[in-house]
Formats: structure tokens, sequence, C-alpha cells
């Protein structure tokens, strides 16, 4: 089967008007033609479909958008979308509902989510002319994540998640896994993400996706898999301070012959389109040299400069919480940083044990 896998999908203040005038060629341009000719043309679906306005307790944005939405990705030819992510519960229950009823009034296959913890834990299965793919859609415990009483998307667990891919395997011809996670704006891996992909190829997986960073990562091919680390977003028109925001990959990988293909992506002011000339070979030069970090051990200079960078405000955050006079807000925010992995994943990059020093 041929597969198309787009990143981070969320209409913005800016294209949720187009996407409700259903501005296609505006929102879309040149880039339609990358729907042509797939068996799966997949987005992670990184928003609530809901006109609400009350957001979760939570930290960062609540995303959503109209449901003409759907009706554009439709007839664009997106037929599949991955859910688990950290902003598809953003307008609680109600939100969550809707989103999913949209999307299969419009023909959707979805995977990612469930009524509770376990589920969530179902892959998404297509079939066709005798072969097998399966789809594992995971993410890290940034909200929105099922619980063992409440819906919500499917969450990565070290132990789950593996004995998921190995059952997955078992009967499919290949696996792709979603996983959202790793930090934003990170173009190299943590080393825990980068065990935790490598063992998900160990247990099965033919192909791994990382999204959630907004940027593009790095790649490589580890025993005989596809593994990226960092998509970029795909469509998320957003006045961003963060340069990497404005680029992206677009993926194709032919589940038959195991090759896969990055097509590099721009965001303009209303939509995206290909990047062209110059822009092109920029993008794909510097995630070539990234990926090459990969192989000769240096990417961990570029994650550990990352989390310097990041030492003041993961300080306050420890310095802030549980005190006599710490806010809900600042414990709130403690207790979120412990719960998602990619903010623990910084934290042991800069408050190291003791273990790391002793010799005696």
């Amino acid at each position: 089967m041929k597969t198309l896998l787009l990143g981070d999908f969320s209409p913005t203040a800016t294209t949720n008007p187009l996407f409700r005038e259903k501005k296609i060629d505006t929102l879309f341009t040149d880039t339609l033609s990358l729907f042509e000719g797939n068996d799966i043309n997949l987005v992670n679906f990184e928003c609530a479909i809901t006109d609400e306005e009350t957001v979760i307790d939570k930290f960062g944005p609540g995303l959503h958008c109209c449901e003409e939405v759907a009706e554009v990705l439709k007839e664009v030819g997106v037929n599949a979308c991955a859910l688990s992510n950290n902003h598809i519960f953003d307008f609680g229950k109600k939100g969550f509902y809707n989103t999913i009823r949209v999307l299969e009034q419009n023909g959707m296959s979805l995977t990612g989510y469930g009524e509770n913890e376990t589920d969530s834990r179902r892959d998404l299965v297509v079939e066709k002319d005798g072969e097998k793919i399966a789809f594992v859609n995971v993410c890290e415990h940034e909200y929105s994540y099922a619980l063992e009483n409440r819906c919500g998307c499917r969450p990565f667990d070290p132990f789950d998640t593996m004995e998921d891919i190995r059952k997955a395997k078992e009967s499919a011809d290949r696996v792709i896994v979603l996983y959202h996670g790793g930090k934003e704006q990170c173009e190299y891996p943590s080393p825990r993400l980068m065990k935790a992909c490598r063992a998900m190829v160990k247990n099965g997986a033919d192909v791994v996706l990382c999204q959630h960073s907004h940027c593009i990562g790095a790649y490589e091919c580890y025993e005989g898999a596809h593994i990226l680390y960092g998509q970029g977003n795909y469509h998320f028109v957003h006045n961003s301070k963060h340069a990497n925001w404005y680029s992206a990959l677009a993926v194709k990988y032919d589940t038959r012959t195991h090759e896969i293909e990055f097509i590099p992506l721009q965001m303009l002011d209303e939509g995206i389109g290909f990047a062209k000339g110059e822009l092109a070979e920029s993008i794909m030069d510097g995630f070539a040299k990234r990926s090459a970090s990969l192989s000769d051990g240096t990417w961990i200079e570029g994650w550990r400069a990352f989390c310097e960078e990041k030492r003041e405000p993961y300080t306050k955050v420890l310095q802030n919480a549980f005190k006599e006079d710490s806010t809900p807000k600042q414990n709130h925010r403690f207790a979120h940083y412990l719960d998602c992995e990619a903010h623990t994943d910084v934290w042991r990059e800069l408050f190291k044990t003791a273990n790391h020093t002793n010799e005696l």
C-alpha cells in the first residue's frame, strides 16, 4: 500500500475562517498533489471540533476548529486521522466526542482513542490486496490521555506499548507507530526517546514517526526500520518565535517496497506549500546533518545544549512548587512536568543525581 503520513494538523485563527469558507486552493496551494495515488492519507488531527470556549485545566492553548474542517479534509483526500495527542481533549468530553462524531460522519478511519485506557489500545488495521497494515498511535502524558475510568487518547507506556506492537506484528505485514511526543522545538531526540523508539523497532515496528515537537528532527534506519525523530507541523499556520516552526516533512511510505520519502513543506501566510529552491535545500541539508549526528554520536551535544537553554525555567518550576506560599498553579505545573515524559527528560539531563559522579 502507498501511504501519506502527515504531522500536526490544527486550524488557527488565521486559517479556520478559510476552512469554513472551504478555500482549498489557498489553504493547500500546490500540495494537493500529495494526496493523489495513495491508499492511505493520514493526518495527526491535533485539535477538537467544537464551538465550546471553556478549556480544561491545563497549561498551553486550547485548540479547536469548525466542523467544515472535516469536510475539507475529506475533499482533498484525507481518509484517516490519528487522535492520540495532547490537544484532542482540550474541551473535555463534549469536544472529544463531537470530534469523533464529525470525523466519522466524513468517512475518516480513526485511531488513538478510547472510552478508557484499555479500550484506547486498539490499532487501526487496513487490509487491501492481501496486505495488512497496523497503525499504533500513542502519546506522551501531557493531558488528553485516557484513564482507567475516563475516555481519552491512547497513552504511551514503556511496557504496554511494546506488547501492543508485538501483538500487531503477529498478524500485520507492516506496523507503523505514530508517537506523539518529544520536547517541543528540540531538533534532537532525548536519550530516553531514542531508546524507546529503537525498542519499538525491536518489538516489530517497521516505521516510527515522532510528532508533536513542531520542528523537523533527525532520521535513522535502525535494524532495517525507519525512525523519524520529529516530523514538524503539517498544517498549523501560527506566528511563532521559533524559526523551525515554519517547515515540515510530508512522509510517503510504500508498505510493499519499504521505501520511505521525505518531502519538505513550508508554512505560508494562509496555508502551506512545497518548499522549493534554496529553502528546500536548506531544510534537507539541515535534516541530513542532524541525521548524520545520530550515527556518529554527536546528536547528544545538540540535546544537551537545548536542555541547558531551558535551565532557568525548569529551575523555577522546582523552586516555586509546594512552598507555604506556592499557588495551586505552581504546584500544578510541577505535577505536570513530572507527569510528562518530555519534561522529565529535560529534568534528568539538567539535574543529575550523585550516581553520575560516584566512583568510590
